[in-house]
């Protein structure tokens, strides 16, 4: 049960760093008004916004590869369940969505 709640934990983290991710990467825009008018301090900003993005998608990561590996080790445990009335998961949609493409707000500015 720890690692259900670990990766839940994990998954609200990633969300939140998403979402604060955005909110400074409008900031660093260039066409955007809030803020510092200096290209450097944008830039500086945008970059930041990227590096939370960043960190979001690793979060995802961790937590679908903590609940795969949980998944996994108990689908192959010896147990006098059948193999066909096990349950699987589809880990492949997890680690595809860590590794989605983030929005370019690091990459244009730097």
């Amino acid at each position: 049960m720890v690692h259900i709640q670990t990766s839940r934990a994990l998954m609200v983290i990633s969300l939140l760093l998403g979402f604060f991710g955005i909110i400074v990467s409008v900031v660093g825009m260039k066409c955007t008004k809030v803020g510092e008018e200096d290209p450097v301090t944008k830039s500086r900003i945008a970059v930041a916004g990227g590096i939370l993005f960043i960190l979001s998608g690793l979060c995802t990561l961790a937590a679908v590869s903590l609940y795969a590996t949980q998944v996994t080790h108990e689908f192959f445990r010896e147990s006098t369940v059948p193999v066909n009335a096990r349950y699987e998961f589809g880990s492949r949609q997890g680690h595809r969505s860590s590794q989605q493409p983030q929005p370019p707000t690091a990459r244009e500015y730097v």
